[in-house]
C-alpha cells in the first residue's frame, strides 16, 4: 500500500487527470489531497468531479482548505459571497454550466456542497504523519489547533510538531514549482494554478512526480529539496 499526497489542484483538471494517470492509482493505495480543489483554475468542477468518483471508488481522504471554506461562507451573504469571488470563485462559478441566472451558487449541484461540507476533513493523522490544508502550532494537538493554523497560516521555520510526526501540508503556493521540505515539515503546493506544477508525494519513499496544465511530467525525490526555500 502507498500513502500519496497531492497539493492545492485549484481547478487544474489537465494537470490531475495526468497525475493520476502517471501515479497508477491502485486499489490498496491511500490518495490524501491537501484542500483548495477550487478557485483561479479553469476547471473547479471537474475537479470536484473526480474527487468525488475517487472518494466512492477509491481510498481518497480529502481534505477541506481555506477556498473550500470560503466557497461555503459564500452562501452566507452578500459579503462573504463579494470576498470569494474576488479571491478566485469567480473561475468556479464559470466552470459550472449557468442554468440558474438568480443566483449563481445554484449552479453548482448539491452532491459537490455535501462533498465540501461534509466529507472534507480538517485534518488526518496517521503513525508517521500529519497532513493538513496550511500548518499546525507545534504544541497543541491536532483536535485543540486553531482554524488559522489549520487553513490559512504560511510555512515558516518552526520547531517540529510536539508528536514527533512529519507535517504534511499546502497551501503556501512555491512559485518556483518546487515543493518545501524541511525534513519535520514539507509543502507541496508548487503553484499548480500559476506557472508551477501539481505535485503528489509518495510518503513511504519520498518519491515526486509533478505536472501541468500542458500535461508535462517530472519526477524525482523530496530529498533533493532538503531545506529548499528556508
Amino acid at each position: 500500500m502507498r500513502t500519496l499526497a497531492v497539493g492545492d489542484i485549484h481547478g487544474c483538471a489537465i494537470a490531475f487527470e495526468k497525475l493520476l494517470d502517471v501515479i497508477n492509482l491502485r486499489p490498496e493505495d491511500k490518495l490524501i489531497v491537501l484542500g483548495d480543489y477550487v478557485d483561479k483554475g479553469p476547471n473547479s468542477k471537474e475537479v470536484l468531479d473526480k474527487l468525488i468518483n475517487l472518494y466512492q471508488n477509491h481510498q481518497l481522504i480529502p481534505l477541506k482548505g481555506n477556498h473550500e471554506l470560503m466557497m461555503l461562507d459564500a452562501s452566507q451573504g452578500r459579503q462573504h459571497k463579494d470576498f470569494w469571488l474576488a479571491v478566485g470563485g469567480k473561475a468556479t462559478l464559470n466552470s459550472y454550466a449557468q442554468v440558474s441566472d438568480n443566483n449563481l451558487l445554484d449552479n453548482i449541484p448539491e452532491h459537490h456542497w455535501n462533498f465540501v461540507k461534509n466529507h472534507c476533513l480538517h485534518w488526518y493523522e496517521t503513525e508517521e504523519h500529519i497532513f493538513v490544508h496550511a500548518n499546525v502550532d507545534p504544541d497543541l494537538p491536532l483536535a485543540k489547533q486553531s482554524n488559522h493554523d489549520l487553513f490559512w497560516q504560511k510555512i515558516y521555520p518552526r520547531q517540529p510538531h510536539y508528536s514527533g510526526k512529519t507535517v504534511i501540508c499546502g497551501h503556501t503556493s512555491q512559485k518556483d514549482g518546487c515543493p518545501v521540505n524541511m525534513g519535520h515539515q514539507i509543502c507541496i503546493d508548487t503553484w499548480a494554478c500559476g506557472k508551477g506544477w501539481l505535485t503528489c508525494l509518495e510518503v513511504e519513499t519520498g518519491k515526486i512526480w509533478q505536472t501541468n496544465q500542458k500535461s508535462e511530467l517530472k519526477i524525482g525525490d523530496i530529498g533533493d529539496f532538503s531545506h529548499s526555500n528556508f
